[in-house]
């Protein structure tokens, strides 16, 4: 039997965990099964770039030690022809699925799993469909990874608890710039296309650590300077005006304004500006607008500026730091669960992916492609969420 991996789309807190973990689960099942990596995701298959993996790797649990992912990774949609080709994966009159299927076909391989969001796994379904219909039996098991938990209906993805973590981490250390000027703005930008969820648990995360801090008001270095005053998701729409005079007011009062910005919030209205303004907005494979290009946070800082009458502003991004930390331990559990749940459905011939399926109760289940989607919503409803705005004054 082989068994092959590959991750795709951005890196998370999950992506070495799972292979290893996938390894030493298979290797405690068989002696007899080989292992293959596909060199940065559909790319690699398409080019048929691998790498023989080790049956059994010596001390496999310090791979957790590691974020990042051993294969390597890429962003490549197998329907997306033009794109392969531009790109150089294929050929001309070549169809990506076709070249994909074959060298699967010539490295005889029995198992795929594919580790990556809903972008890595809806290109897998369509893998998986076109095998279908050629007659080649192959099982492939996905394994749902984003540090955004924007996956419908995942529960929870792989590698979002540590992401959550890491940014409110990140934060704790940005919000000293603080002392370093008069009215001073901070926009700590979060990853988070169409999904608020990141931002949000940062946030909640960040404020219960510094309820325990002890603070010297008298020094400048108070509670209120080193709190949020503004946490925008995608899910809410954003009245800037509105927003600006409320913030003015806190600058006003405290000298600082720190904002939590989850990157596709006010994405549209960005768009809409810039393209207006005559500038062209890139797109990825998926059609995606390329947010790394458009800058949510300096659009805003510019935005923000001169109506909070800010000395300094300060945009710092902590999605490459969260994305690409070591699991934590709620990951690290839920990738070791993920990992045996996959495994047993690989070697029973069942396709799908593997995950907490919010449909049925939250349980670890194998859920048809078909049913996998991108763009799941963040339920700002949540208590806890509701309770926050409501602290911060944030309508």
């Amino acid at each position: 039997m082989k068994v092959a991996f590959l991750t795709s789309g951005g890196i998370a807190p999950c992506l070495t965990s799972s292979i290893a973990a996938l390894i030493k689960i298979y290797y405690n099942k068989s002696q007899d099964i080989s292992f293959l990596g596909y060199k940065y995701g559909y790319k690699g298959l398409l080019l048929g770039d691998s790498i023989i993996l080790p049956v059994y790797i010596e001390n496999i649990e310090s791979f957790n030690e590691f974020g990042g992912t051993l294969l390597g990774n890429s962003r490549v949609k197998l329907t997306n022809i033009n794109d392969c080709i531009n790109k150089g994966y294929i050929k001309e009159n070549q169809l990506p699925l076709e070249v994909a299927a074959k060298q699967l076909i010539k490295d005889r391989v029995d198992v795929l799993h594919t580790i990556g969001g809903d972008d890595t796994n809806s290109t897998a379904s369509d893998l998986v469909n076109y095998l279908k219909d050629h007659n080649y039996d192959l099982t492939v098991v996905g394994i749902p990874k984003t540090i955004d938990n924007d996956v419908f209906p995942i529960k929870q993805t792989l590698g979002a608890w540590t992401a959550a973590e890491q940014s409110a981490r990140f934060f704790s250390n940005i919000v000293n710039e603080n002392t370093t000027s008069s009215r001073h703005l901070i926009i700590h930008e979060i990853m988070g296309r169409n999904c608020g969820w990141l931002a949000a648990e940062s946030a909640r995360i960040y404020l219960n650590s510094i309820d325990s801090k002890l603070f010297f008001d008298k020094f400048n270095i108070s509670k209120e300077s080193w709190s949020i005053d503004a946490i925008y998701i995608p899910e809410i729409p954003i009245d800037i005006e509105i927003e600006s005079e409320r913030l003015l007011e806190l600058m006003d009062k405290k000298d600082s304004v720190n904002i939590f910005l989850s990157e596709g919030a006010g994405i549209e209205s960005i768009v809409k500006d810039k393209e207006i303004n005559g500038e062209q907005v890139k797109r990825d494979a998926f059609g995606h607008p390329r947010l790394d290009d458009i800058n949510p946070g300096l659009w805003f800082a510019k935005h923000f500026k001169d109506k909070l009458k800010a000395d300094k502003v300060l945009v710092q991004k902590s999605g490459y730091f969260a994305r690409s930390s070591k699991p934590n331990k709620l990951d690290s559990k839920l990738i070791m669960d993920t990992a045996i749940k996959a495994v047993e459905c690989s070697l029973s011939g069942k396709s799908g992916v593997v995950g907490l399926d919010q449909e049925s109760g939250g349980i670890l289940s194998c859920i048809d492609f078909n049913r996998i989607k991108g763009g799941k919503k963040f339920d700002y409803n949540l208590v806890w969420y509701k309770d926050i705005l409501d602290m911060i004054g944030q309508k």
